[in-house]
């Protein structure tokens, strides 16, 4: 019996506004990074866009009634995420990006917290004590990593409780949240983001309301990207390889099509590269 024909496609839903994708540079990266190693195989990305996790599912469904992908690529897990059960009943191989470590699943892991405590330890060092953070969504499990290592590290240096602002990645959000947390009896003398669109946003909010970034703010984006290097002053950065996450990824969805084992991998670890943006704490 021969073997079934295969599809030549590792499949990615990407649940999220078109608006932000095209904003924010972190996705293209890393599809790049998935499809340079995809192309080497003979192989491509089959992308789609949608708006909710409905759709995303309705996507997964189609796929495997159609058999158009051999494999899926699974982002930005999330809490009680109903994403693996379903691929095992539709039949479809997949591996998840950023899969929490202990959970048994096939994919690429990622520390969230070790980037997190260097970048309080640099802040710390700096003499900041009210350090918050615009995160992303709650529901997502980078999310909820990031606002746990960083309320344990905060709690380790003996430093105040951080406030975490959740927001939605967008511009729009990050200088929203900003001129919140800065209008508090008791404002914070850092900030960190959950990636740089975010950051820019709070970087034109600080400004607007007429505090000096770093001299009163110092601001810290996750997620390096050109956009940090272009503003002024030039942002912080917890910077990582994309590109190559993407490759490990990839190199994971091709052992899943085949039916082989996935090993344990780890995504590239995320450090911090200081620029203009962060500075002594205000006296």
């Amino acid at each position: 019996m021969s073997a079934p024909e295969r599809a030549g496609a590792v499949g990615l839903v990407l649940a999220r506004p078109r608006r932000l994708l095209s904003a924010e540079p972190f996705f293209m990266e890393f599809i790049g990074g998935i499809e340079e190693r995809l192309a080497a195989h003979d192989m491509w990305v089959m992308l789609h866009l949608v708006s909710t996790p409905e759709e995303e599912a309705a996507a997964h469904r189609r796929w495997a009634e159609r058999g158009v992908v051999d494999a899926v690529a699974v982002v930005n897990p999330t809490v009680d995420d109903p994403r693996p059960e379903l691929l095992r009943e539709l039949g479809l191989p997949f591996v998840v990006a950023g899969a929490p470590e202990g959970a048994g699943l096939p994919g690429v892991l990622s520390d969230h917290a070790s980037p997190v405590r260097e970048a309080v330890e640099r802040l710390h060092g700096l003499g900041h004590r009210r350090i918050a953070r615009v995160g992303g969504p709650a529901r997502l499990l980078h999310t909820r990593a990031r606002t746990d290592a960083l309320t344990a590290v905060c709690a380790e240096a003996g430093l105040p409780a951080p406030v975490t602002a959740e927001g939605d990645y967008s511009h729009e959000a990050g200088a929203r949240l900003t001129a919140e947390l800065l209008s508090a009896e008791r404002p914070p003398t850092a900030i960190l983001y959950d990636n740089d669109v975010m950051a820019v946003g709070g970087l034109e909010a600080a400004r607007s309301l007429g505090v000096d970034v770093p001299s009163r703010l110092s601001l810290v984006a996750w997620d390096d990207s050109t956009r940090c290097r272009l503003v002024s002053p030039e942002l912080s950065a917890m910077t990582v390889d994309v590109h190559r996450y993407g490759t490990l990824v990839a190199e994971a969805a091709l052992e899943a099509a085949r039916g082989l084992p996935v090993p344990e991998r780890w995504s590239p670890a995320a450090r911090f590269t200081a620029r203009g943006s962060t500075g002594p704490a205000p006296e």
